[in-house]
């Protein structure tokens, strides 16, 4: 059998696998390690990779910077500024028709910027955003349909921890997917606000309109939002920032490892000072951080094992090969490869589709020429990915956000939920067309500010 069957076969036993609903770290990890097994002949270096690979995957100082952005999530979703973004931007919203759901997604937009997680940020602004919409009588596909769109800015907005790991994957510089991310997660707000928009004309009793709020509450409420935006300008402003001191000529810059940790820091000073945050809540926040690290390093390490079994397959450069030799032009091999992705999120977690398809793809992206320098085409197929694994995070039947909301909205069918999701979907693909049809849109702020 050839590297690249095996590999199919590794493949589709993995899926099954994670059908059987197997754990995907052990459906990945075991997988790997069988394949390893039977490449080889022999299990010893499968044995010697459990022996040596998850100290040199854990011990990764890149990857500390995972728990710190999740920690600063934690602490911020408990210590209100949930709330208070969702409450500013109502304030200046609400009174007109669909008014409301834009301020789940401005908020969810704004929480995104200090969470850099999209399901803890589609949790949190469920929690919040989700009552104040159905008590304002927002149909149930609208609210939960842009509670469950609004969290998956979370995984575009710098900081994003899924940014990290696909820089970490493709030893990409994170500075730059973080500058590169920007314009396009900005674009991903606008375009559900006018996803709104569109579904309140069309239908208005989805949406109705409530009350004027007088400028000085505005003002007061969007003076309550000041910690967010300090902290996001602290962090990104320090990581991307490029600061000389006139004295002596020093360069001032965080790494984006010391930038979590600044920002870890602050958010929790800021909770600890002005939200009387105690000690059992930060304790609280410390487990969760904890499990989802550890849940995310295990996946990570699951990874790992199934990436060598299909290194010593060959398969990538085998693909690789024969998308050259097939002449395909290079945006037909890109779009089929969005496709890709657009199918797999229909059935798989995004980490997970991450750390498995970037080792088979990223080669063949690299093999093209798309009129870029490598570098180029590595950080603006890494922006497409990441929106086409988010639309995953709202796609039936296992668009995880959709779950998340429906736990949180129990009375509301999740057929409901996925009529719901429909014109954010459609918004993600328009989206994905102009990023496809224009990579400056990704590349120009990495020029400006890095």
């Amino acid at each position: 059998m050839s590297g690249l069957s095996l590999a199919l076969a590794g493949f589709g036993l993995m899926l099954l696998a994670i059908f059987l609903r197997m754990p995907i770290a052990a459906a990945m990890g075991g997988t790997g390690f069988l394949g390893t097994w039977i490449v080889l002949g022999t299990p010893n270096a499968a044995l010697s990779q459990l022996k040596t690979l998850p100290y040199d995957t854990f011990s990764s100082y890149s990857l500390s910077i995972v728990p710190l952005f999740l920690f600063m999530g934690q602490i911020a979703a408990r210590s209100g500024l949930s709330a208070a973004l969702f409450h500013a931007v109502a304030a200046w919203m609400g009174h007109h028709r669909g008014g409301m759901a834009v301020a789940a997604v401005g908020a969810s937009a704004g929480f995104g910027a200090v969470c850099g997680s999209s399901l803890a940020t589609a949790s949190t602004m469920g929690q919040v955003a989700l009552p104040e919409l159905r008590k304002r009588g927002y149909s149930d596909a609208l609210a939960t349909g842009v509670v469950a769109a609004g969290g998956t800015l979370g995984i575009l907005i710098p900081p994003s921890v899924m940014l990290v790991i696909y820089a970490i994957l493709t030893e990409q510089n994170i500075v730059k997917m973080f500058a590169a991310a920007f314009i396009p997660g900005l674009l991903a707000a606008l375009g559900y606000a006018l996803a709104v928009l569109v579904v309140v004309h069309l239908r208005p009793g989805a949406g109705p309109a409530g009350q004027r709020v007088a400028y000085r509450e505005r003002m007061a409420a969007l003076v309550q939002v000041w910690p967010v935006a300090a902290i996001f300008a602290l962090v990104m402003g320090g990581i991307i920032g490029d600061w000389n001191w006139s004295r002596d000529g020093v360069q001032a810059l965080f790494t984006p490892t010391e930038g979590a940790a600044v920002g870890a820091l602050a958010t929790l000073l800021y909770a600890v000072i002005f939200e009387g945050l105690r000690l059992r809540a930060i304790g609280e926040a410390i487990l969760e951080t904890a499990s989802a690290t550890g849940l995310i390093f295990l996946i990570l390490l699951g990874a790992q094992l199934f990436n060598t079994f299909l290194a010593f397959t060959q398969a990538p450069q085998a693909l690789a090969a024969w998308v050259q030799a097939s002449e395909a032009g290079p945006m037909t091999v890109l779009l089929l490869i969005l496709l890709a992705y657009l199918v797999l999120g229909c059935v798989m977690d995004s980490l997970s589709m991450i750390l498995l398809t970037i080792p088979v793809f990223f080669p063949i992206i690299q093999s093209l020429d798309f009129g870029q320098t490598p570098e180029e085409t590595a950080i603006w197929f890494g922006v497409l990915t990441l929106i086409v694994v988010e639309v995953g995070l709202i796609t039936p039947p296992v668009g995880l956000n959709l779950f998340i909301i429906n736990r949180l909205a129990r009375n509301v069918p999740l057929g409901v939920t996925y009529r719901g999701v429909a014109p954010f979907i459609l918004s993600d693909l328009i989206r994905v067309a102009v990023l496809v049809s224009f990579p400056a849109l990704s590349l120009w702020l990495v020029g400006v500010l890095v």
